[in-house]
């Protein structure tokens, strides 16, 4: 192969997306190749500096990507943007989806909805009065204690009086076993929280359910990409089970090549050594020569004296 084609494939090679034959041949051409193996580095570095970085997602994204998307299908027509609609227009627009096609109920069903917005306007209104409140909530309460409030906007008006617009999480309590359906689809969604301590207990609650697809894939991107190392340790000890399956092994096998702390990469070549697999040589060969730590080092080297195969490549 070339360093030309070999830096095309570099990027598919380190996430997985080559089949066994490419993968050896960009293996054998890297560890052949410094500039190669450079790029290679270089890759490893983008992607972990990607790991750490946290995107915000801002509101409305799909919406606009999906009008985008449409725009471009209809031949580039501009995109119309939606404005928010307010609870009046809502509420009107749900009575007359409600009474559609009832022509002989229209003016019954006008006069509902006019006592109903009377009757919505008199409750959520507010008065101007000589003493006014110190705050009037519109549309709910006040938050409580146990209610998260972000606020989105605040606004004055001559008079003295502070509108703000603002949304409210409530927090709620789940108790249940781990098995439990609900429960563990709330702890396949703790796994990605940003707090670490919450990852760790979620992902040691879920390393002991293998046997579920969903919680085999969050455990192998915990181990693959969680920037905690002790969330790491503990997708890595829920996957020892799983040593023999290919796509674990083929995850173990990237997770040995970029993973920086040398305590996982020593259990990761254990897990690999303990299924004996005449293709992962050259994975270990090229790590050889690319270990920093000298247990792992080691480590690696007694594996492949194991396998009969020589230390490094020719």
């Amino acid at each position: 192969m070339t360093c030309d084609s070999v830096s095309k494939l570099i990027p598919l090679y380190y996430y997985g997306e080559l089949n066994a034959d490419e993968e050896d041949r960009v293996e054998q051409h890297v560890d052949s190749c410094a500039e190669c193996s450079r790029q290679m580095d270089q890759q490893r570095a983008l992607a972990a500096a990607l790991d750490r970085r946290q995107a915000t997602v801002p509101p409305f994204l799909l919406e606009n990507c999906r009008a985008d998307l449409l725009a471009a299908i209809q031949g580039g027509a501009p995109r119309v943007e939606r404005k928010q609609k307010g609870p009046w227009a809502l509420f009107l627009e749900a009575m007359a989806s409600t009474f559609a096609g009832m022509s002989r109920l229209q003016k019954p069903a006008g006069a509902v909805a006019l006592i109903a917005l009377g009757f919505f306007a008199a409750r959520f209104s507010t008065t101007t009065s000589p003493n006014p409140p110190l705050a009037t909530s519109i549309g709910s309460t006040a938050p409580s204690d146990d209610v998260f409030a972000t606020v989105r906007s605040v606004r004055s008006d001559p008079s003295g009086q502070v509108q703000i617009a603002y949304d409210e999480t409530r927090r709620r309590t789940l108790a249940g076993r781990p098995d439990d359906q609900s429960i563990q689809k709330l702890l396949l969604a703790a796994a990605h929280e940003d707090n670490p301590a919450v990852r760790v207990e979620s992902v040691d609650l879920l390393k002991e359910r293998t046997g579920s697809t969903e919680v085999r894939d969050a455990l192998l991107n915990a181990l693959a990409h969680d920037p905690n190392d002790g969330v790491r340790l503990k997708a890595l000890e829920g996957l020892k089970p799983l040593a023999s399956d290919a796509q674990v092994r083929k995850s173990l096998s990237q997770v040995l090549l970029a993973d920086t702390n040398p305590a996982i990469r020593m259990q990761v070549v254990d897990l690999l050594v303990a299924h004996r697999d005449d293709s992962l040589v050259g994975v270990l060969q090229g790590q050889v020569k690319r270990e920093d730590n000298s247990n792992v080092r080691l480590k690696l080297e007694k594996a492949l004296k194991d396998m009969n195969a020589s230390i490094g490549t020719f």
